[in-house]
């Protein structure tokens, strides 16, 4: 099998295996809550902000966003492809915590700035895929 015809297959089959292993989990009952490792961070210029208020800010708001990066707090940051803002991915147990650090960024502080944040946790689902198959010696 060549390598892109292997490459399609786990492109075809993945998503059928996540579903099997989530149909899976949810006849086992509730999984153990999995713990936040990060927050992706969506920040939209607000709509009435200001073209001139937001040139005037963005010095600043590189500068410390470079910060948090060279301090482990944002691990990864892209552009949002829309052109209004940015996505962070945030090293953080918790959205109220990704949303402290995010709140010291000056384009939030002069208010032309908001975030959406959605907690990342590990793919639980994934579980099933590696239980030991029942009756299976250990």
């Amino acid at each position: 099998m060549s390598p892109t015809t292997r490459l399609r297959a786990v492109l075809v089959l993945a998503p059928l295996l996540f579903l099997l292993a989530s149909a899976n989990a949810m006849a086992q009952g509730t999984p153990p809550a999995a713990p936040t490792t990060g927050v992706l961070a969506l920040l939209s210029v607000k709509a009435d902000a200001q073209r001139a208020d937001i040139v005037k800010v963005m010095p600043t708001e590189v500068r410390e966003t470079v910060k948090l990066y060279l301090d482990g707090k944002i691990s990864q940051w892209f552009a949002r492809g829309d052109g209004r803002g940015v996505v962070f991915i945030i090293n953080s147990t918790s959205v109220a915590d990704a949303k402290a650090i995010t709140d010291t960024l000056p384009l939030v502080k002069a208010n032309l700035a908001t975030f959406e944040f959605i907690a990342l946790t590990p793919l639980t689902p994934l579980r099933a895929l590696i239980a030991e198959p029942s009756g299976a010696p250990k």
